[in-house]
């Protein structure tokens, strides 16, 4: 197999956990005989510094010729987030990108690995294995936002916008994935308000009903956000809208007991795929041989999943981390006495692998 792969490394801990996991993938390539090219390009403020753009066109154009996209992270300290490298800088950058491409349908797993059952803020939480399916291009973050005045009042409008295919595209998506596990999904909404919910529920049901291999069951959001935290296992397959999904795929990332666990796919229509962490660049741990690496190398695994069709390398990458984890050996996000370094951790998963 060979694969052209868009590198972008980003800002914060991005640049130092990106290359981490390119030595597992080094490490693949030579195990299971494949050729990966790798093709670097800036994002974020690391583009800024060069190009006054957060993403520039030369990195579009090297992500339109790759075969998948491997996502760092991007943004810079809270306390500079006015300046004009850091202002605007996700908007400007990954959301940029997931609109240029069309990603439309993220995948967000959430599993709690035994060896960090303690970690976890939920008891007996070892049975935790789910995965929440994000609709990424519409809903409130995409329709229209406006500040006005009225009557001396200051007024913000922020509006939803879905419509039909939209709904039906990652609907399908989920309910694919739902056949190869344990055939249950929620469908996430606040349908007994919502105009957008309303036709979720309506889009949605009628996929369930053309489709009685799969357990449909709808849930208000506020409810799984309770029901997350009481008993996340009854949890499979989570479906749900783009707000909704950005705030529930991070509290599931707090149940694995470190966000910086927690990997994620965005993928288009065409199935062209963009690969990250789900946790920010956290430019406080910066270059210090200290962050974790495990959701930027399992967004790698999920890169050779869903975008190469590789999974038993996948899941050999899983099988490492797992393996790694069960040896005791993590990183100080979650192991306070005596963590491994970020460079530790990734020579006992190349290890594992070899």
């Amino acid at each position: 197999m060979k694969k052209k792969i868009a590198i972008l490394p980003g800002d914060g801990i991005g640049p130092e956990v990106m290359r981490e996991t390119l030595r597992v993938l080094d490490c693949i390539e030579k195990v299971f005989n494949h050729s990966f090219d790798y093709l670097e390009s800036e994002v974020g403020g690391q583009a800024y510094d060069r190009y006054q753009s957060h993403c520039p066109e030369k990195t579009l154009k090297i992500c339109e010729n790759a075969d998948a996209i491997l996502f760092g992270s991007v943004g810079g300290p809270v306390a500079e987030q006015q300046q004009a490298k850091w202002k605007n800088c996700e908007i400007n950058s990954i959301l940029k990108i997931r609109k240029h491409f069309n990603f439309s349908t993220n995948i967000r797993p959430v599993i709690i690995y035994p060896a960090l059952a303690n970690s976890s803020p939920i008891k007996n939480s070892q049975s935790v294995d789910f995965v929440v399916f994000r609709e990424l291009l519409g809903g409130i973050y995409f329709g229209r936002h406006e500040r006005t005045t009225k009557d001396n009042q200051k007024i913000a409008i922020d509006e939803s916008y879905y419509h039909e295919n939209q709904i039906k595209q990652i609907a399908h998506a989920a309910f694919n994935a739902a056949r190869s596990r344990k055939k249950r999904v929620h469908l996430i909404d606040k349908a007994n308000v919502l105009a957008t919910s309303k036709l979720w529920r309506e889009i949605v049901m009628e996929i369930a009903q053309d489709d009685s291999e799969i357990e449909l069951i709808p849930m208000f959001v506020d409810n799984c956000a309770m029901q997350m935290v009481i008993n996340p296992a009854q949890f499979d397959i989570i479906l749900t809208e783009n707000m909704f999904g950005d705030i529930l795929s991070d509290l599931g990332a707090a149940l694995s007991g470190s966000i910086g666990m927690m990997p994620s796919a965005s993928l288009n229509s065409e199935g062209f795929g963009l690969y990250e962490p789900a946790g920010g660049s956290a430019p406080d741990i910066a270059n210090q041989n200290i962050a974790n690496p495990c959701a930027q190398l399992l967004s790698a695994a999920m890169m050779l999943r869903y975008s190469f069709h590789a999974e038993e390398e996948a899941q050999a990458i899983e099988k490492a981390v797992k393996k790694t984890l069960s040896r005791g050996i993590a990183t100080r996000d979650i192991k306070k006495e005596k963590p491994a370094s970020t460079s530790i951790f990734i020579d006992a998963i190349i290890e594992a692998l070899s």
